[in-house]
């Protein structure tokens, strides 16, 4: 079995801040982000958003012109004289409100192309960068997080591109517009709607950051609960056979009441905001209706931007039209808080993933295909032969020397720890010779898999050197080492698509026929054909359908296509029952076959054979021999050999 792993916690996200706390580097990155991809699109968009926003108020211009100019003057003259300035002025505001609807759905649209794409470059820049990320990220992140960054965060982002960020903008631009023609129609008007706008955004930063608060935490809780539910549905089978029902029910529950609490605070301050709005904006109405009207009555002087001139009833009327119009701009400004704070957020989160320091490689030394010439020299080509080699470039001299992949790996003193302060290996020193079987026996947590994920370079070690063909692998780019080495873990993952498709994952270019002659090495072939479309049959949910034997039968086919020097083998037929292991061991019998092969296995029937056995106990190797050797000193491998001490 595999050694413990650093624990996962939830990767720290900005749940429980307001809207002041969000780095205000992550809104102009995100505008920034924004602008790389859609440039003309957001300029256009801002251009709707300004002819929409001038046109809504314009219009109401045009209304005081059509009751003081139109309408009461035709009821004392009569209409025919002003026939002519009543169809003007109707067309002309005809034609503004069609520009502003043009306006509005041309901003819509294009809004909905630059949100989608934008989430579109979100979704790739992250798993981009997931590909580029070392074992020991996922090692310590949930992974139900990581899934909520694909889902909850960009989703949070969505609704903020879409929709929260052009209605901020148009709004603003639309309270800059009011104004402006307040300021020209009545500055005292104005001052009225100024003290009650004052009090508006007072109660508006005051809950609306409270709701942005509870919104964020909201957003940390689903993903909590989301991750809960992932780890849940992945280990169904483990709560039943242990009756953990209850439990897992209860732990969900208290996930689950906590998003409840925080969506609860969230939605409840949310909804009790614009009704309260609503209502200081009738109040302000009304305000102003008596106050335009006391004004219009007593012709009160009025000290406008133009001189001084009178309130007028197509004044009061357009004010009274500006003021609603301005409690409403202002209660969209307050429900978008919590929307822009949330998307922050979410895109914060986003940017600390795609921020992570990706895999360090420096390595120079690659693997290439060889052909070998009459007087024993190797040469480099451009096409398949069957001749691996490394190709390794001496920097001091700059000349390229050609050396074949034989499988020779050798580390020397290395010690290792998951984290600095707790080491798992300690003065680890082997060899193993092309051709070579090296096992390692132990209890859990002696050290075994970490051994085998150092030779990967999933880890790097910080003592000691590991060589692989005499060349220190820290000198080979990860790629090639990797692809020099087969693998069969004891968690098989097999991934939707056909028998032939997980196959051909060890091997992306490998035939058909080579896909077929890999199952047969590992005896799947006989099973695989028993199946309703043989090795067509599509898999899904892990291989949900098949037996452990059966997946792990092709997870190690996958490793047969591939036919690589060495072989890594962690445990591949601990799941395997005795009568499958026999036909699984022939397999593997023939696959090691010429190759170097390290075996991890708690079944030590399994690694009789073997070349040499390494004792491990601790992070140190405390015997090493062959399996006749160490019978005879009948030390702790004899004692596991004899039951007389169980592997666990």
């Amino acid at each position: 079995m595999s050694e413990k792993r650093p624990s996962r916690p939830m990767r720290p996200g900005p749940g429980g801040k307001t809207l002041k706390d969000i780095d205000k580097n992550v809104l102009f990155r995100l505008l920034r982000f924004l602008m790389e991809g859609y440039k003309k699109e957001i300029i256009l968009v801002a251009i709707c958003i300004v002819i929409s926003s001038i046109s809504a108020v314009i219009a109401t211009v045009f209304l005081q012109r059509l009751i003081d100019e139109c309408i009461i003057p035709g009821i004392s003259t009569g209409y025919d004289s002003i026939r002519g300035k009543l169809f003007s002025i109707i067309l002309t505001m005809a034609c503004i409100y069609v520009l502003g609807v043009i306006a509005t759905f041309t901003n819509t649209r294009t809004m909905a192309r630059v949100t989608q794409g934008t989430l579109k470059r979100f979704r790739d820049a992250m798993f981009d960068k997931m590909e580029t990320l070392p074992i020991r990220y996922f090692d310590t992140h949930a992974h139900g997080d990581i899934m909520s960054t694909y889902t909850n965060d960009t989703d949070a982002i969505r609704q903020m591109i879409g929709q929260s960020i052009p209605n901020v903008i148009q709004s603003t631009l639309s309270i800059v517009s009011v104004f402006t023609m307040m300021l020209v129609y009545s500055i005292w008007l104005t001052l009225a709607v100024l003290l009650v706008i004052f009090l508006m955004f007072r109660i508006t930063g005051k809950l609306g950051g409270q709701s942005a608060r509870f919104m964020v935490a909201q957003q940390q809780s689903l993903a909590k609960e989301e991750g809960f539910i992932e780890e849940m549905m992945e280990g169904q089978k483990v709560v039943k056979v242990f009756c953990h029902e209850e439990e897992s029910r209860r732990d969900f529950d208290r996930l689950n009441e906590q998003l409840f609490s925080d969506g609860e605070q969230a939605n409840k301050i949310g909804n009790i905001l614009m009704p309260i709005l609503n209502n200081i904006g009738n109040i302000m109405y009304v305000l102003l209706a008596i106050l335009g009207g006391f004004l219009a009555v007593l012709h009160a002087p009025n000290l406008s931007l133009t001189g001084i001139g009178t309130v007028t009833i197509g004044i009061i009327i357009s004010f009274l039209t500006m003021s609603r119009q301005l409690s409403q701009t202002v209660g969209q400004i307050s429900m978008q808080i919590s929307m822009i704070a949330m998307g922050l957020a979410g895109a914060s989160r986003i940017f600390s993933l795609i921020d992570e320091k990706p895999e360090e490689d420096e390595g120079y030394v690659t693997l290439v295909n060889l052909v070998r010439k009459e007087d024993g020299s190797l040469h480099e080509v451009d096409h398949q032969t069957g001749l691996w080699g490394w190709r390794h470039l001496h920097h001091e001299t700059g000349q390229i020397e050609y050396k074949e992949l034989r499988g020779d790996v050798v580390m020397e003193h290395v010690d290792f720890g998951y984290v600095p302060e707790k080491e798992v290996l300690h003065d680890i020193s082997l060899y193993a010779h092309p051709g070579q079987k090296i096992a390692f026996v132990g209890a859990t947590g002696a050290g075994k898999t970490t051994i085998t994920n150092l030779i990967n370079r999933f880890y790097d070690i910080p003592e000691g050197k590991i060589r692989y063909d005499g060349i220190n692998i820290t000198k080979i780019k990860k790629p090639d080492l990797r692809r020099s080495l087969g693998v069969v873990l004891q968690e098989v993952n097999l991934f939707t698509g056909t028998v032939m498709d997980n196959i051909r994952y060890g091997k992306l270019d490998a035939t058909d026929e080579e896909c077929i002659n890999a199952a047969k090495l590992a005896n799947a072939d006989d099973f695989i054909r028993r199946l309703p479309n043989g090795y067509n049959t599509m898999l899904t949910g892990n291989g949900a359908s098949l037996s452990q034997g059966q997946r792990q039968l092709i997870s190690i086919a996958r490793a047969a296509v591939a036919n690589p020097p060495v072989m890594i083998l962690d445990e591949a037929t601990s799941s395997i029952d005795t009568r499958t292991e026999a036909l699984v061991q022939r397999g593997m019998d023939n696959l090691m076959r010429g190759r170097t092969v390290f075996v991890i296995a708690h079944r030590l029937s399994t690694v009789r054979n073997s070349d040499a056995i390494m004792v491990l106990d601790h992070g140190k190797i405390i015997e090493r021999g062959t399996h006749d050797d160490l019978i005879a000193a009948k030390g702790m491998y004899y004692q596991l050999y004899t039951g007389a001490f169980e592997l666990e």
